[in-house]
């Protein structure tokens, strides 16, 4: 569970992200935005140079704050914060992880940065480069989905997904597309 620590991406990791960007490079964006955790700036990086766009880092694109289950790995969290590791898979929204954030208080924050970004780009499209577990709650904000129920979607490593904002809300458009990937390592690499 990475949620705030700050890695660099892996080979692998790089790769997709040059994959992304050829994928895109007949797309056009007003703007570039990304969470300023290095492994976010680096997978936007080569999409913002195809594009000639600067990248704005944003902390509020951060994944979700795992308190004292951050940085490990589930095992190392079921041994260590037992409670903490079971709260965690069963969705509790309320459990913010000893110092954390509960999923309530990350819907929130990812909700309002959504609208924000919606009101601030009317009719213009937006490259958002952040992590799985935005993906999760904006995925849900689109669709209606409650945040207490399992996940039943894929959230696939550099996969591009898009969504669209108008005055009746967010509606998702396509989700987990990974043909870009198939030139680059792919997660079963």
């Amino acid at each position: 569970m990475q949620g705030h620590a700050d890695i660099p991406l892996n080979p692998k990791g790089c790769a997709q992200a040059s994959a992304i960007a050829r994928g895109l490079e007949n797309e056009s964006f007003a703007a570039i935005y990304s969470s300023d955790l290095q492994r976010a700036m680096q997978t936007a990086e080569p999409i913002a140079s195809s594009h000639g766009l600067s990248i704005h880092g944003d902390p509020a694109l951060r994944e979700r704050h795992f308190g004292v289950l951050q940085a490990l790995t589930k095992e190392e969290a079921h041994l260590r914060h037992p409670e903490a590791a079971r709260r965690h898979g069963s969705r509790d929204p309320d459990y913010a992880y000893d110092n954390g954030e509960s999923l309530v208080a990350f819907e929130q924050r990812i909700r309002k940065w959504m609208d924000a970004l919606a009101r601030r780009h009317i009719g213009g499209s937006v490259l958002v480069v952040t992590h799985g577990g935005v993906l999760d709650v904006a995925y849900r904000y689109a669709t209606g989905m409650a945040l207490t129920q399992p996940r039943n979607f894929a959230l696939p490593n550099a996969a591009l997904n898009w969504l669209e904002a108008d005055t009746d809300g967010w509606r998702l458009l396509l989700w987990a597309d990974s043909t870009h990937l198939e030139q680059a390592l792919d997660e079963t690499s």
